[in-house]
C-alpha cells in the first residue's frame, strides 16, 4: 500500500514516515503543497495525507485541484485546529477523514487502513435544478453556464437545498445538516444565509429558485414551481 505524506515539520513528517514503514506502508514525502499536488496527480497512491497549513499551497487547495482533477485518491487531512469551520472545509472541498494534532499513531493507522477498505469513492452527480448547477467534485456552483462564487456555508446551504429539492426543509434541519451539531446559536442565520444565496443566484439571473414556506421552512425548486 503506498501512501504521500505531505506534511512541511520535518520531524514530524519522518516521525510518520518510520510509524508507517513498521506497518508495512510505502511512504512518499513531501514538505511543499505545490510538489504534493504534482505528486499527488501522478497517481499511484492508495491514501493521501496532507496537512493543512502548507509552504505553496495549503491543503485545502491540494484537495480542491485533485477533486478538479478527478483524482478521487481518499484524502486524510492534518491540522493543528480543531474549529468546526476548519472541519466542515475539509470535507466541504472533498476530505475523506481528517485528525487534529496531536494525535494517536494508533489511530491514524486505523483511519487509514478504513479509508483503504472503502477505496477511492464514486465521482459525485452533478445536482441540476434549472439552469442551476452544483458539482461536487469540482465544488463548482453555476447558474446559466455563469460560475457563482460561493463561501464553504453558503454552499453547504445550498447544497443541501439541492439535494432536497421540491421538498420543504426545517431552519433546524438546515443546521443539523451544515452547522456543527453543537451550534447554540439562534437559528435565524440559516435565514441570513438563505438571503446571501438569493442574492448571488436568483436576483442576479432575474428569478426565484429557493422559497420560503411561511411557518415551516424552504423549498429549492423550479422557478416556475
Amino acid at each position: 500500500m503506498r501512501i504521500l505524506v505531505v506534511e512541511d515539520e520535518p520531524r514530524l513528517a519522518e516521525l510518520i514516515r518510520r510509524g508507517l514503514v513498521a506497518e508495512g506502508f510505502v511512504v512518499q514525502l513531501a514538505g511543499d503543497g505545490r510538489v504534493g499536488l504534482d505528486e499527488a496527480l501522478g497517481g499511484g497512491f492508495d491514501v493521501l495525507v496532507l496537512d493543512i497549513m502548507l509552504p505553496s499551497m495549503s491543503g485545502y487547495e491540494i484537495v480542491r485541484e485533485l477533486r478538479k482533477a478527478q483524482v478521487w485518491t481518499p484524502v486524510l487531512m492534518l491540522s493543528a485546529k480543531d474549529g468546526e469551520y476548519d472541519l466542515a472545509d475539509a470535507f466541504d472541498l472533498g476530505a475523506d477523514d481528517y485528525l487534529i494534532k496531536p494525535f494517536s499513531f494508533v489511530v491514524l493507522i486505523a483511519r487509514l487502513r478504513a479509508l483503504m477498505r472503502r477505496g477511492a469513492p464514486a465521482r459525485p452527480p452533478v445536482l441540476r435544478v434549472d439552469d442551476l448547477e452544483l458539482d461536487p467534485a469540482r465544488h463548482r456552483v453555476t447558474r446559466a453556464g455563469i460560475e457563482v462564487d460561493l463561501t464553504p456555508r453558503e454552499y453547504g446551504v445550498l447544497e443541501y437545498l439541492m439535494r432536497n429539492a421540491d421538498t420543504v426543509v426545517t431552519k433546524d434541519e438546515i443546521l443539523r445538516a451544515v452547522w456543527d451539531v453543537n451550534y447554540g446559536g439562534d437559528d435565524n442565520i440559516v435565514e441570513v444565509y438563505v438571503g446571501y444565496l438569493r442574492r448571488k443566484l436568483d436576483v442576479p439571473f432575474g428569478t426565484q429558485t429557493i422559497h420560503t414556506v411561511r411557518g415551516v421552512g424552504y423549498r429549492l425548486s423550479s422557478a416556475g414551481a
